[in-house]
């Protein structure tokens, strides 16, 4: 770019070299590795304003994918406010708000009407189970959460239906063959009820565009330039998305941190990074290695963590910020000992940091388990806090199912949506009502509200049923043509008030006004939608759905990360997965055991371990002026006691970046067992040798004498595991231990005392 720009681009005002350069780059294609904290957003704002303001590509020739609808709505503002006026007609959002945008327009192409609805995973599940039932494929043999996740991992890889069963459908391996018989049936069930599950939002449009060259042609000609965001954690669908938009013209930009990919379990691909200059070998290759975010001794502790994995493209990350406070390494006696040291922690820092407040503060961890001991441990101090990954606003079962309501309102072939709510509120229709009415529906080539509409018609069916049924039918009607003419808020508060939803769930107990608040806090939103603000819709668009239709979309896109309220001022709880991509001054890591963090299982699979310490890197660069690393000496999981030693990860850490910290709790076992070196510890864990770890356990769990008793062979419930049955009594007492095949995740060994097994009683 000729220097007589500079100094009337302001988005280039403030970039370092490295930013500059990416941001600078016109035609082909280009790989920024954009460390953790180094201001990749900027640089692709930068880079959309370079392309119109100085080169004069339009707004709408300019295609920009990113990772949540939040940072698309970010980036959109940033580049309004930069250019001075909205970037019309530019494309910003996720690949499944790509994906969903590209279907809304097509999706007649493949079968699908316009206004097909968007199955969350909730959904899909129950889609899962009504075609096993359909089949005879028993759901309590055969997980159908696992076949779904089997079935969303073949699309994904762009696996289809007939594929699968074409390959699977002989195999030795009698679960994939099970797969190979419900994949098929799944598929045709979405499609004759209208819908989408989430995978397809990405596999759909690649077959559309492999389908239909010359529409292919088209969004090639109107997409000139791409730029994705987060690039190391696509998959098999959403890299061939990329590559036929781009595959003629190249103009392809990339971010991405090939040491932030962390969601391999879900089907994302490292390779697609790491390879990228095989895929486009004329790529240009610029690093990102100025941080923003975090201190030197932060970033010290990042560089030598990461830079023992083996498939990375390498880089080291740095900072102005030299110096900063000692990474605190914590040892506790168990979990309620580590939670109660950490909320003791963050009060003294709130106490004696003026100006501080529960907002810059973050607790990690490894598995949404860990989050019950921090909780109680919040609770009990009463500190406020905010859990990101617990039971989501949009899970919760009073607005599923007024969300079912409106998508069948939105969607009359939606048959997921009419068998949740067709008998809610109650109206008579048992499962003997709607087996018949489903079994007359099929004969007669009906959808079930088409047939509930003729339900006097159906032999068998008892005539109150009938009754219910059309009153049903012609409820959904009813609101379908409202829908048309009213917004959505009116809409929303119309049918709540018709179905008298809120004096039902208030009569439920002592949940139901919880419940009832929860649907006036989704009517609220309603009332405020504002429909030109969904992202995940063309602007040309908008006019050929009604408002009802959008809100769908949007609620359906909507990520819990999306979810986060910065503005609260609490503790905010999460995941390390649900950790990427934000930042807080002060951060605890929870749980830095073996076997914990990382994952056992992870040490069969070289590949599987690295990613387990790429995720301990992304929650290391989460801090930017105080990381404490926490580990317990023992831990309940999985209702047994787990003897520790401290994740092999830390040992990466230099010595002289940390400060070794133990609990009052531990100080009588300190007085027992002569002190030993950090370096004791590292060789001591290496071994697994727990014998001084020979300790009564926590008192705050004595065995219940009301536990029940169980024999082999018996059926019980876990509140995690769900179902199972008893295959193996051992031990005595206080040592008890039962084996239990659970139907959905199979044998698990517990310590009766702390398993809170309860009989499944028929």
């Amino acid at each position: 770019m000729q220097e007589s720009f500079l100094s009337s681009d302001i988005h280039l005002q403030g970039l370092n070299p490295e930013q500059r350069l990416a941001a600078q780059h016109f035609e082909g294609p280009i790989l920024v590795l954009a460390g953790a904290g180094s201001g990749k957003t900027r640089v692709l704002t930068a880079r959309v304003c370079h392309l119109i303001h100085t080169h004069g590509v339009p707004a709408d020739r300019i295609l920009a994918v990113t990772f949540t609808n939040k940072a698309a709505g970010e980036m959109k503002e940033r580049i309004g406010r930069l250019l001075g006026s909205e970037p019309a007609g530019m494309w910003v959002g996720t690949f499944h708000a790509i994906g969903a945008r590209l279907l809304r327009r097509h999706a007649d192409r493949l079968g699908w009407d316009r206004t097909f609805s968007i199955f969350d995973a909730d959904q899909a599940l129950r889609l899962v189970k009504t075609v096993q039932d359909s089949i005879g494929l028993d759901p309590k043999r055969w997980s159908p959460k696992a076949i779904r996740n089997e079935i969303s991992n073949a699309k994904n890889q762009l696996i289809t239906a007939k594929q699968f069963e074409e390959e699977h459908e002989g195999s030795f391996d009698l679960y994939l063959r099970n797969v190979a018989k419900v994949y098929p049936e799944y598929q045709k069930a979405l499609e004759r009820q209208n819908a989408f599950d989430f995978d397809d939002l990405l596999a759909k449009p690649v077959e559309l565009l492999e389908a239909v060259p010359a529409l292919l042609d088209q969004y090639r000609d109107r997409f000139a330039f791409l730029l994705v965001d987060e690039y190391q954690d696509t998959n098999r669908a959403q890299f061939r998305f990329v590559e036929l938009l781009a595959g003629q013209h190249t103009n392809l930009m990339v971010v991405g941190d090939d040491d932030q990919s962390i969601y391999g379990w879900r089907g994302a691909d490292v390779r697609n990074i790491l390879d990228f200059e095989h895929s486009f070998p004329s790529a240009v290759t610029v690093r990102l290695e100025q941080n923003y975010r975090s201190s030197q001794k932060i970033l010290d502790a990042a560089n030598h963590v990461i830079a023992q994995n083996v498939n990375r493209k390498g880089k080291t990350l740095r900072t102005d910020r030299v110096g900063g406070e000692l990474i605190t390494m914590l040892e506790s006696f168990d979990e309620n000992d580590e939670a109660r040291w950490i909320v003791d922690e963050i009060e003294t820092r709130i106490r004696d940091t003026p100006g501080s407040s529960y907002s810059s503060t973050a607790v990690l961890y490894r598995t949404n388990a860990q989050a019950r001991a921090l909780e109680d441990a919040f609770r009990r101090e009463g500190i406020p806090y905010q859990v990101v990954g617990s039971v989501r606003f949009y899970e919760r079962r009073e607005i599923q199912d007024v969300l079912a309501y409106l998508r069948l309102i939105s969607n009359p072939r939606d048959g997921v949506a009419f068998a949740r709510v067709v008998n809610y509120p109650r109206r008579g229709i048992g499962l003997t009502s709607q087996e018949h009415l489903i079994r007359w529906a099929d004969e007669q080539g009906l959808s079930l509200l088409e047939a509930a509409l003729r339900a006097s018609e159906i032999p068998k069916l008892r005539a109150a049923a009938a009754r219910g049924l059309e009153r049903f039918a012609e409820l959904i009607q009813r609101f379908g043509v409202r829908a048309t003419q009213a917004s959505v808020g009116d809409l929303l508060e119309e049918l709540v008030e018709d179905l008298d939803l809120v004096r039902h769930l208030v009569e439920e107990g002592p949940d139901g006004e919880d419940r009832a608040r929860n649907v006036s806090e989704l009517i609220a939103g309603a009332v405020d939608f504002d429909a030109t603000e969904v992202q995940s819709i063309a602007e040309e668009d908008i006019d050929a759905f009604t408002e009802l239709d959008l809100f769908l979309q949007q609620v359906a896109l909507v990520a819990d990360v999306d979810r986060l309220d910065p503005t609260a001022d609490t503790v905010t709880l999460m995941t390390l997965h649900n950790a990427k991509g934000l930042e807080f001054p002060i951060v605890f890591i929870a749980g830095m055991e073996e076997g914990l963090f990382p994952l056992g299982r992870a040490y069969d699979e070289p590949e599987t371990l690295e990613e387990e310490r790429r995720l301990f890197y992304v929650g290391i660069t989460r801090a930017e002026s105080k990381l404490s690393l926490c580990w317990a000496r023992q831990r309940r999981r999985a209702g047994d006691f787990n003897y520790n030693a401290r994740s092999s990860f830390v040992d990466a850490i230099p010595e002289e970046l940390v400060e070794d910290r133990r609990t009052k709790r531990l100080g009588l076992a300190a007085q027992s067992t002569p002190h030993r070196s950090r370096r004791a510890w590292q060789s001591e864990g290496a071994r697994q040798d727990h014998t001084e770890y020979d300790y009564e356990p926590d008192p705050e769990y004595a065995m219940n004498q009301d536990t029940p008793r169980f024999v082999k062979g018996e059926r019980v419930v876990h509140p995690t595991f769900g179902s199972g049955s008893v295959v193996e009594i051992s031990g005595f007492g206080r040592d008890l231990k039962v084996s239990v095949d659970f139907d959905d995740v199979g044998r698990k060994k517990l310590l009766l005392r702390y398993a809170s097994l309860e009989k499944d009683w028929p």
